[in-house]
């Protein structure tokens, strides 16, 4: 079973925890995920297509992304999650930390801070494996088509991370 630390509205750790996925947090709490920015030397970026499975925005596309677990760093996070959704190994890049924004959804049980961290790695197409039960495919590109998608409404969290970019 995966655990999140639960955060209070200055994303300091309670000391209490949630089970994935258990939208049980009152207004005021929150849990933590991150997304993980990869930018090739070149300049171009790796961004993800979701899964026409997910119940939340399927076929959308997005930068490599998820919840910090109980008792991790958002640094370790990130690096994991850039390694299970696209096969890159970030561990030896200095991350760039870029932002935190925050989300509240009251009522729901479901708030949550993302810290926002860029890596710039001189990586090939064939370097990238993506994870099939997350990725429908992958594109490395420039920003003007990241904005491209960004303008049709199908790049999750744009607005939130554009000046990461």
């Amino acid at each position: 079973m995966e655990y999140w630390d639960i955060y209070d509205s200055n994303k300091k750790v309670t000391g209490r925890t949630m089970k994935r996925n258990d939208w049980c947090l009152a207004d005021g709490e929150y849990h933590l995920t991150v997304l993980g920015i990869v930018k090739r030397t070149d300049g171009k970026y790796l961004i993800t297509q979701r899964v026409m499975t997910k119940s939340w925005a399927p076929g959308w596309w997005e930068v490599s992304g998820g919840a910090v677990m109980a008792g991790e760093k958002s640094e370790d996070a990130v690096k994991r999650e850039v390694m299970e959704e696209t096969g890159l190994d970030v561990s030896n890049c200095e991350p760039e930390y870029m932002l935190t924004y925050k989300r509240d959804n009251p009522g729901t049980g479901d708030n949550y801070f993302v810290d926002v961290y860029r890596f710039t790695l001189d990586f090939d197409e064939s370097d990238v494996k993506p994870q099939e039960s997350e990725t429908l495919g992958y594109k490395i590109c420039g920003l003007n088509e990241i904005e491209r998608l960004a303008g049709e409404g199908i790049f999750l969290h744009y607005d939130s991370i554009k000046e990461a970019f």
